[in-house]
């Protein structure tokens, strides 16, 4: 268990990293430019997700095409809304909206699944509100297309694991992985064909390098929930807003203040807590493959 959390802890830690490339370049292409190229490149070392017993015929072949429709579109919509939030916002305050997505699933739990919520779980979604209003301060602060489209990114997620408590103990992880990446090369494909800009040489390293710890990262994880439960290992994906908060001010100077980090801490804190209740009212976080959110 101590090696899948690890494991974990080293995913996320490649997932900022991707996410603070996908900020560098981002300023320099179109959106859909950045998603086709760093899904492309994913794709890679995402393919070592197959098992040995699986062929590639199967992996391509989903036993439900209806729900694995819905988790290509979530997570393909996810990726273009997350490459303009991470583009338009600080790397930590991007992350502080997109870990609204707990606070999502419980919502969409009581409103799709009619799950009884109890009073802590609606107090945690009151915490994590109040928790976005300390970072983006309405009112006090300009707000920006960023802002709605990490929002955009957090419902997209929920939406995704919503689905996966359904497909999640039925479907292939490459299926899963895979799908998603190959649905936004696609997609991105076709969309950045109007405003396509070959990329200059000193950007390809960045696309290469941000599409390669990405596909990395789904790989750790993949390899963390063999050694460790998905619930065991889910509350790691925090440590991404230390992560993003000291790349930012390494890389970007992006120091948030004191009241943006408290704000932070309490969207973390409460989306911890509400996946812990989840944990005990369900059993969907034992059956749910981990998958990065967006």
């Amino acid at each position: 268990m101590q090696a899948g959390i690890l494991l974990a802890f080293a995913a996320y830690f490649s997932f900022a990293c991707g996410d603070a490339t996908l900020k560098a370049i981002g300023h320099r292409l179109p959106v859909f430019e950045v998603g086709f190229f760093i899904s492309l490149v994913a794709l890679l070392p995402a393919l070592f997700t197959k098992r040995p017993e699986d062929s590639w015929t199967n992996v391509f072949v989903p036993k439900r095409p209806g729900l694995l429709a819905v988790r290509m579109a979530s997570g393909t919509m996810g990726g273009i809304l997350g490459v303009v939030a991470f583009t338009t916002l600080p790397l930590a305050e991007a992350y502080a909206l997109i870990f609204l997505l707990p606070i999502f699933v419980t919502v969409f739990s009581f409103v799709v699944l009619k799950e009884e919520i109890g009073w802590r779980r609606w107090l945690a979604v009151i915490g994590g509100l109040v928790g976005v209003v300390l970072v983006v301060r309405p009112g006090f602060r300009e707000i920006l297309p960023g802002h709605f489209a990490a929002v955009g990114v957090a419902i997209c997620g929920a939406i995704t694991v919503i689905v996966l408590r359904v497909l999640g103990p039925s479907e292939r992880r490459v299926t899963l992985i895979g799908a998603v990446l190959v649905a936004a090369v696609v997609v991105n494909g076709v969309l950045m064909i109007p405003d396509f800009q070959a990329p200059s040489g000193d950007l390809w390293p960045l696309i290469v390098f941000g599409g390669l710890v990405v596909g990395l990262a789904h790989l750790l994880l993949v390899f963390a929930t063999r050694f460790a439960s998905a619930a065991r290992v889910a509350p790691t994906q925090y440590s991404q807003i230390i992560w993003a908060t000291v790349m930012g001010a390494m890389f970007f100077e992006e120091f948030p203040d004191l009241i943006a980090m408290i704000g932070m801490a309490l969207v973390g804190v409460s989306g911890l807590f509400t996946f812990v209740r989840e944990k005990e009212k369900t059993v969907w976080p034992q059956k749910t493959p981990l998958l990065r959110n967006r």
